[in-house]
């Protein structure tokens, strides 16, 4: 169980906050397909030197056994604990222009302590817009756009920007409860799912944070630098390009869901549902496909360079 305490602690040192800032809300935890989120806080916390006004207790919100910190072990001594983050802090973009940022890991616990303390915090600082984005895995190519489903209080925003409107029911996250407490207090918000290729779902894959961080221009009207992250997208998708060239049933594989994806953006009515699996890898077949390639090119590579 949780120690008892106060979820947070103010900074005696923060600057002080304008009221009418937007808000944006990342939190890692149950999902985060192509690892969207953390690269995103990495962004934020490298590049933008976010001020935190409000620290969280890990030991009141987090589970420690189910995400261990990490520490360096360097020969004969341990140093470098990294202990997991969670703050309210004052940012600024990439042109000067200040919001305020929650970022950090999805608490574990008290979900009805921190959401009403979040939304507390959003009215005393009276926010003007609230915006959060996750990722979740999907059946769709990585050759085309990222999309996204919206949700939340914004209707000009999901009538542009939903391309998959769902009726289902899913596991919650505390960005799903943020939501839906802080519509429920009036305000502002909107919630961006990114539906990022399901094979690619397990990696680091920098197309889907640039996709979240479009998403929340869309929202907020705030801009940020990412030149490096679409670098590494470049790098990222000459290698994936060269693996699936190299392979035809990857290439078959990856052409179906090209047909699927684009018949269904076209409102094709011989399209399939876009997240109808059917005769589809999953993401494990994939991923075996691809190791097998690579398997077969390093011993390919290896009787080369015996003769």
């Amino acid at each position: 169980m949780p120690l008892s305490g106060p979820l947070y602690e103010r900074v005696a040192s923060a600057p002080p906050v304008p009221t009418g800032l937007p808000m944006v809300i990342a939190l890692t935890g149950f999902t985060d397909a192509g690892g969207a989120v953390a690269r995103m806080i990495e962004l934020f916390r490298d590049d933008l030197d976010p001020a935190p006004v409000a620290v969280f207790s890990s030991d009141v919100l987090l589970d420690y056994r189910a995400r261990r910190p990490t520490i360096a072990f360097d020969g004969d001594r341990l140093q470098d604990y990294r202990a997991p983050r969670l703050e309210l802090s004052l940012a600024h973009d990439a042109l000067g222009q200040p919001f305020v940022l929650l970022a950090g890991y999805e608490p574990d616990f008290a979900w009805d302590a921190f959401s009403e303390t979040v939304v507390g915090l959003a009215e005393g600082l009276e926010v003007s817009t609230v915006t959060w984005v996750h990722a979740i895995p999907m059946p769709v190519p990585h050759t085309r756009p990222i999309g996204t489903t919206v949700s939340g209080t914004r209707t000009e925003l999901t009538q542009a920007h939903s391309v998959w409107k769902p009726h289902t029911q899913v596991p919650a996250t505390m960005g799903h409860l943020l939501e839906l407490r802080l519509a429920e207090s009036g305000h502002e918000i909107s919630g961006f799912v990114l539906l990022v290729p399901h094979y690619l779902a397990d990696t680091e894959y920098p197309a889907a944070a640039l996709a979240g961080l479009d998403s929340l221009s869309v929202a907020s009207g705030l801009v940020f630098d990412a030149d490096g992250i679409r670098e590494e997208n470049r790098d990222y998708l000459a290698k994936v390009d060269d693996q699936v060239a190299g392979n035809d049933e990857l290439t078959a594989m990856i052409h179906t869901l090209e047909e699927r994806y684009d018949s269904y953006m076209a409102g094709s009515t011989l399209a399939q549902p876009i997240i109808h699996t059917g005769d589809l890898p999953s993401a494990d077949e994939l991923a075996a496909e691809l190791e097998r390639f690579l398997a077969d090119r390093r011993e390919g590579d290896e009787k080369r360079g015996r003769r």
